[in-house]
């Protein structure tokens, strides 16, 4: 099965939404309006000193709330989007059949293997067709005043966490090792490596095929959507393995009606 599942990116759990960083987890916080509770499985002892820092709680269009997470320049989501609708309030349509999802040309978003207890774990999947502002008339899957980012502020984050290094490769495997969960709670096995210490968090969410509609990866692998695409004959995306600490780009025709994780950006 894992070598089935050669495109995925990054997912997420809960932080809090604590000002700084601490040992130790507070129990609520209220932030512009927004409450977030505390996730009690997060272990800044282990994770040592963070390289991000947790900061204000946002809300989507269903009412949902994430955490957020300065890294760098940047302050991105610290979970996957669970929102079923853009930001002007028109819903994005869920789509259970695989036949019907592997024929979209409209968006469209699942639970992993059509199962809503996921959805608290790892958000909701897309297809490119809801990401890309050309394919759904020109809204926004993000909340107002945030954006799924592109392929150059994706790599942003990536040089950040990974330093300079004639080897880029070693640079992405320094930053995925930062940005990946600890443990294997969640991550399938091999995860030694593993700091989290830019509060990312990331999880193994799985994917939707573009092929058959099928369900594949949970446990192994995580994707996240890049808005950027290959001239209009992709969708770009950026994927982390559970058997490797390498993070890496898709480029294809076929991953257009993929379904896959979202993060989002501030603007």
């Amino acid at each position: 099965m894992k070598k089935l599942f050669i495109a995925l990116a990054l997912t997420s759990s809960l932080f809090s939404c604590k000002k700084e960083t601490t040992n130790t987890n507070s129990t609520t916080n209220t932030s512009n309006g927004v409450t977030c509770v505390d996730n009690p499985n997060i272990n800044f002892t282990a994770i040592g000193t963070p390289v991000g820092k947790l900061s204000d709680c946002i809300k989507d269009v269903d009412g949902n709330t994430y955490k957020t997470v300065y890294i760098g320049t940047q302050q991105w989501m610290a979970e996957n989007l669970k929102v079923s609708k853009y930001n002007d309030g028109t819903s994005i349509p869920n789509v259970k059949d695989s036949l019907e999802w592997s024929k979209l040309k409209t968006g469209a978003w699942c639970y992993y293997n059509n199962d809503e207890t996921n959805n608290s774990k790892y958000g909701k999947l897309y297809n490119w067709y809801a990401v890309s502002k050309t394919t759904n008339d020109n809204k926004n899957v993000c909340p107002a005043g945030w954006h799924v980012p592109t392929d150059a502020e994706w790599t942003v984050l990536t040089d950040f966490l990974g330093g300079n290094s004639l080897n880029m490769q070693l640079a992405l495997d320094r930053a995925v090792n930062k940005m990946k969960e600890l443990g294997v709670v969640n991550w399938n096995k091999i995860n030694d490596e593993a700091t989290n210490a830019s509060l990312f968090t990331a999880l193994p969410g799985g994917q939707r095929s573009s092929f058959y509609g099928g369900f594949n990866g949970v446990k192994f692998g995580g994707s996240w959507w890049c808005s950027s695409s290959d001239n209009h004959k992709g969708g770009k995306s950026r994927i982390i393995y559970e058997y490797d600490n390498r993070i890496n780009l898709r480029i294809s025709q076929d991953s257009i009606s993929s379904g896959m994780s979202i993060r989002c950006l501030k603007d």
